[in-house]
């Protein structure tokens, strides 16, 4: 086939003539380091003349192949080269018509309908920029984001395959994935939350019953049914190019809930929301495969902006849902579950559930339905008053566990957590928790002497429980339990005794602090904790009436004589005792 030398056509053949074998070569030695990079050189040239379509499939089969290899991906990151493959892919672009505006009207290169073809060449792309900044900058240069865009607008349409249609949106995502310009470009220009939200809601094949209420197109609901219909699993093609477009979607949209946003934007956001609700109450045929795609569903729901949340209470209350409050509280519950689940394996905390922490705590934190329904769940009327916050199966004991993580993002969202369910209350949050466990909480926050702004909640009726107003009283509030009657250490002391041991303790600190072996701290003005020096343990001494504290200076100074003067006592009584033994031996 090739005139360009034996050794090169030896070498395609290798690559070429035993698919099944190379197909899984994905490691490389350096002895032909060389020679794959002429054979990439050698395979380009060929792409550039008119050859059959079984030679160009050979030439990107070989090309797949060899842009495995990250260390020689050289022949195939020019402009030049991009540009070959991506005119074969289908998504090259060409400056063409031009609109009544005057302004330049892309249109992406049709001229290999042969889907065998395209995907090769989608599949050498992405192993290219995978491996090389380069190349994802020449795909930038060559506008590679607008001709798949181009393409993803014709979802609609048969004639493109699930491998053509997943290999667009994996390119896709590798660009906006590595360059903030093209997350910028797809997001403004292209209308991306638009343009991929309707690529998702294709995907899965949606209908929409109402402006916010999302069905599977095909699935009927049975109104007389008690129990909650079930959605047929979704296949594992339509999982694959789903989970695809929710990453790309999270890349362009990672700082929408940090931002202002337009009324057409915020729209566009709830349309998507609604499509994500739906996400979540899905399945795939595979366990893994649904966890996979709820987790994406959840990282994307966490970046949309918060006054856009409300589509997950949006639908109606059917037989079989979950009410409260007269609103539909699946996604709410589901999102607990979820959210249970992750921490229940204990495995990669920060990565796992804090996504769908994080959205619980902001959704109840603006929705009162939602936070009445979650503190229902998670802090119900306190009744056991005998056992430590932390001790316990309840979904409470284990979020109170969290908040000493040792992990301080994972610590800090589950005490923001629970502290939002409290309303923001310091008594209430130290109820449930115990003062021990909220003080970090509470310290950050400036909010250790209690009070502060509790935030705009609406008023709840009394949840205390006969049992917890029985042992209110006698209840610990730095455990949060009743504790055993514990003997008092100071009883019996007078008061000069007792004020002796303040002074000690004062003098040790002060000793401790001068050598830095400790940085005692205090509590401030604002409630919030601060450095404590010398001269403030000074200044507590010197808060001492004059006359008691030269009396108890004058002990300090004492103290040491006394105790080797009784020490010496001792001694001597030791010595007369075992004489009086050795004088009853003698006799």
């Amino acid at each position: 086939m090739f005139s360009t030398g034996q050794n090169f056509t030896l070498v395609l053949m290798q690559y070429t003539s035993s698919p099944v074998e190379m197909t899984q070569c994905f490691t490389f030695t350096t002895d032909e380091e060389e020679q794959r990079e002429r054979l990439g050189e050698l395979v380009l040239g060929f792409l550039e003349r008119d050859l059959q379509p079984s030679c160009q499939l050979a030439c990107l089969e070989t090309i797949r192949i060899l842009s495995r290899d990250k260390n020689n991906v050289a022949p195939f990151i020019t402009h030049t080269a991009m540009q070959t493959l991506s005119r074969h892919a289908g998504i090259a672009i060409s400056h063409g018509n031009v609109d009544c505006e005057g302004s330049v009207v892309l249109v992406p290169f049709a001229e290999n309908p042969d889907l065998e073809i395209i995907v090769e060449a989608l599949k050498s792309i992405c192993n290219i920029c995978l491996h090389n900044k380069v190349a994802v900058q020449v795909g930038q240069d060559l506008q590679l984001i607008v001709g798949i865009a181009e393409r993803l607008k014709q979802c609609g349409e048969d004639q493109w395959n699930h491998y053509v249609r997943f290999f667009d949106l994996r390119l896709m995502f590798l660009l906006t994935a590595q360059r903030v310009a093209m997350r910028t470009q797809l997001l403004r220009e292209l209308r991306g939350v638009s343009l991929l939200s309707n690529h998702l809601d294709a995907t899965l094949g949606l209908c929409w019953p109402d402006t916010f209420e999302v069905g599977r197109a095909g699935v009927e609901v049975d109104p007389d049914s008690e129990e909650p219909s079930e959605l047929p699993p979704l296949s594992r093609e339509k999982i694959e190019r789903a989970m695809e477009i929710l990453k790309i979607l999270f890349n362009i949209t990672y700082d929408a809930n940090r931002r202002e946003v337009d009324e057409e934007e915020a729209a566009a956001f709830r349309h998507l929301g609604a499509i994500l609700r739906h996400c979540l109450m899905s399945s795939a045929d595979a366990q893994d495969d649904t966890e996979e795609f709820h987790s994406h569903s959840l990282n994307l729901l966490g970046n949309l902006p918060l006054s856009c949340l409300d589509v997950l209470l949006m639908p109606k209350v059917q037989q079989g849902s979950i009410e409260y409050m007269g609103v539909n509280m699946d996604a709410v519950d589901m999102l607990l579950e979820y959210m249970e689940k992750r921490l229940d394996r204990g495995k990669k905390l920060k990565e796992t559930m804090l996504p769908s922490l994080n959205l619980l705590t902001e959704s109840a934190r603006i929705h009162r339905e939602t936070r009445k329904f979650l503190r229902m769940k998670v802090l119900p009327p306190l009744r056991d008053v005998k056992n430590l916050p932390e001790v316990g199966n309840a979904l409470r004991n284990k979020l109170v566990r969290l908040m000493t993580n040792i992990d301080t993002d994972v610590k800090n969202c589950a005490a923001e957590f629970l502290f939002v369910l409290c309303k923001e209350s310091v008594s209430r949050f130290i109820k449930y928790t115990g003062y021990g466990n909220a003080a970090g909480l509470l310290a950050a926050r400036g909010l250790l002497r209690g009070g502060g702004n509790p935030g705009v909640y609406s008023e709840d009726e009394d949840s205390d429980t006969e049992e917890y107003r029985e042992a209110k009283s006698q209840i610990n509030p730095v455990t949060g339990r009743v504790e055993d009657e514990q003997p008092n250490p100071m009883e019996g002391m007078t008061e000069e005794q007792k004020e002796l041991e303040a002074m000690k303790l004062v003098n040790m600190f002060d000793k401790l602090s001068r050598s830095n072996i400790i940085q005692p701290m205090m509590l401030g003005i604002d409630g919030s904790m601060t450095q404590m020096n010398s001269g403030d343990l000074r200044r507590m001494r010197d808060q001492i009436p004059q006359g008691q504290q030269l009396h108890l200076q004058t002990q300090l100074r004492l103290e040491p004589q006394q105790q080797e003067h009784k020490k010496e006592q001792q001694d001597q009584q030791q010595q007369q005792g075992s004489g009086s033994e050795d004088e009853g031996e003698v006799e």
